[in-house]
């Protein structure tokens, strides 16, 4: 039996995490949940997950910061990462998909479907 997909969501908002927990747990992921970008950098080197969803905006640490951390560092730069935020301007879309090439970008607030279907398709990326 393949061993259970690791997610890591970084999000200020403990409803949001709760309510990813709750979607993904049911396909069958195991999903940690990080409160805001210093703690979800600790958690990214203590799990080593198998995707991250990250929230753009958080008071201690900016979602694009985190994403600069994640690339810079060898151990975590090819962790694949979907921003998950409530930022709908389409440049945000456009700066986070071209410019920093984030694996995906789903907006709050998001059908369960949605999301699933998201993390489905980026994990189906890389699995080799």
């Amino acid at each position: 039996m393949p061993e259970k997909k690791k997610i890591l969501c970084i999000e200020d908002e403990p409803e949001t995490t709760n309510l990813v927990k709750l979607i993904l747990a049911r396909e069958g992921y195991e999903v940690l949940g990080a409160n805001g970008g210093e703690e979800g950098l600790k958690m990214v080197q203590a799990e080593t997950p198998d995707l991250i969803l990250l929230d753009l905006m958080m008071p201690d640490m900016d979602g694009w910061q985190v994403y600069q951390h994640l690339k810079e560092d060898e151990e975590t730069r090819d962790i694949p990462v979907i921003v998950v935020t409530a930022k709908v301007q389409s440049i945000d879309k456009v700066l986070g998909l071209q410019v920093a090439k984030v694996d995906d970008y789903i907006t709050k607030p998001f059908r369960p479907e949605e999301l699933s279907e998201r993390v489905k398709y980026v994990l189906s990326q890389v699995s080799d």
